[in-house]
């Protein structure tokens, strides 16, 4: 990455102290807009999957087994599906013989049609990928161009970025149709762990879905069947649907999140297993609602605005991002923390309203998560540590000089406290108007909060 008094203005910036923090003195605005009211099938509790059984299930509890498996709720017209899950042998020893943790763990997601009249179900967007072999965990640049979406680690950031750029892979049809009073598969896809060292992977999936008719929506987990011969078999439609019936909760269950009202206690966020409200949030960047402009800073100052607020850390701007759910199983995620799978629509209508032309810089940044800011300003590590908190595609778009249109696809890697490189430069000239817009999808294995940053360069004398 760039040095850090590259990125910003050296007046900006106080000197590091013993602890290697760099603060950046500087306003931080909550984001305008708000999320839409798509709901958004939210499977990723639990993350780990070792036992059998359903991961959420949306069926009303009529004639099932287990009753408190199933939440009651129907979707109709635009929805998103997004699950994320893991699995590992367990344990490893037992990988020599023939046992439920040698075979390939299943993910099922079943839709049922209860009404009297077909369903279609269009499937305008899908991406789902394992971590081995399709998306490996590799070390990347903190910042590279991605024009075609070969630049990825993780399932996660594979998957967003496909579904950033309109795909549909190709293991989806373009449209479902589900029979009256029937069920059909959605997914029915391993996560295999076998010969891998360790013995662990990863599937994340995106789905943006469009129903003319009522659905329900379950995930499942069930192990392969094995055949008479000892190979394996995917399970079908009868079994899934057998398993939905009569099984509970797959486990082990994760971590019980804390009450949000709780806030003197240390905050476990939980992972999330229910129908989250929203798929996109639209954003109109502006200085006030009566303007239509975003005014630039001055030159050597700085504002950002915040991304994917959640509780605890709203960056001194009290806005909680993060979506409700609709309706979640009680030992889950109170929100969708992180609103993993969720887009993010940033227009800024930029305006130079200064004498002099302006170099103007967009950057997202990962600075040190707090609720409130201790220091007028965000906190950043002069050396940021190990852990990536940021991984995924930022789609940008603007006009050049010569006013022709450009989209340029980002990849960035960010670490906690790292404050990142500039998306785009603009070269401004005394007032004029420039429109950007930031778009991308807040990628699984991420951890919030993120700023979009707009600098403009310090004068030179």
């Amino acid at each position: 990455m760039l040095p850090l008094l590259l990125i910003f203005p050296i007046a900006q910036l106080t000197p590091a102290t013993p602890t290697e923090e760099v603060v950046q003195p500087q306003e931080v605005r909550p984001l305008p807009g708000k999320l839409d009211t798509v709901p958004t099938f939210n499977s990723n509790s639990p993350e780990l999957v070792l036992k059998e059984g359903i991961l959420l299930s949306t069926f009303p509890p009529d004639g099932k087994k287990v009753p408190t498996a199933h939440l009651n709720f129907p979707f109709r017209g635009r929805f998103d599906v997004f699950a994320h899950h893991v699995a590992r042998a367990e344990p490893p020893e037992n990988l020599r013989r023939r046992s439920p943790s040698e075979t390939s763990l299943y993910l099922g997601i079943i839709l049922h049609n209860p009404g009297s009249k077909a369903v279609k179900v269009n499937i305008w967007q899908a991406a789902s990928y394992l971590s081995q072999p399709d998306a490996p965990f590799i070390q990347l640049p903190s910042f590279s161009q991605n024009p075609l979406g070969k630049i990825f680690a993780g399932p996660g950031d594979r998957a967003m970025s496909d579904v950033l750029r309109g795909r549909r892979q190709e293991i989806f049809p373009a449209q479902i149709e589900i029979p009256a009073k029937q069920s059909r598969m959605l997914l029915n896809l391993p996560i295999p762990v076998q010969g891998l060292t360790p013995p662990l992977n990863g599937r994340s999936t995106l789905m943006r879905l469009q129903s003319n008719g009522t659905v329900y929506a379950a995930s499942l987990a069930m192990f392969a069947r094995v055949n008479p011969d000892g190979s394996e078999r995917s399970p079908n439609l009868e079994e899934w649907q057998n398993l939905l019936n009569n099984s509970d909760v797959a486990g082990p269950r994760d971590k019980i999140p804390t009450p949000l009202e709780e806030t003197g206690k240390p905050r476990i966020y939980g992972r999330v297993a229910g129908v989250a409200s929203g798929s996109r949030w639209r954003a109109l960047l502006v200085d006030n609602p009566k303007t239509r402009h975003l005014t630039i800073p001055q030159p050597g100052q700085v504002f950002s605005y915040a991304l994917s607020t959640l509780d605890g850390g709203t960056l001194g701007t009290g806005q909680i991002q993060s979506a409700s759910m609709l309706v979640r199983y009680p030992d889950t995620a109170y929100r969708a923390h992180g609103n993993y799978g969720i887009q993010y629509n940033l227009k800024l209508p930029l305006y130079n309203n200064t004498q002099r032309p302006q170099t103007v810089s967009l950057a997202i940044q990962t600075p040190l998560k707090e609720d409130q800011l201790v220091k007028p300003g965000l906190r950043f590590f002069a050396t940021p540590p190990r852990q990536v908190f940021f991984r995924g595609t930022v789609r940008v778009r603007y006009k050049d000089e010569k006013g022709q249109p450009q989209t340029q696809f980002v990849h960035l890697v960010q670490k906690r406290g790292q404050p990142g490189e500039p998306l785009v430069s603009l070269n401004m000239k005394a007032g004029d108007r420039s429109l950007v817009e930031v778009d991308f999808l807040y990628p699984p294995d991420a951890t919030p909060p993120q700023v979009l940053t707009v600098s403009t360069q310090a004068e030179t004398r």
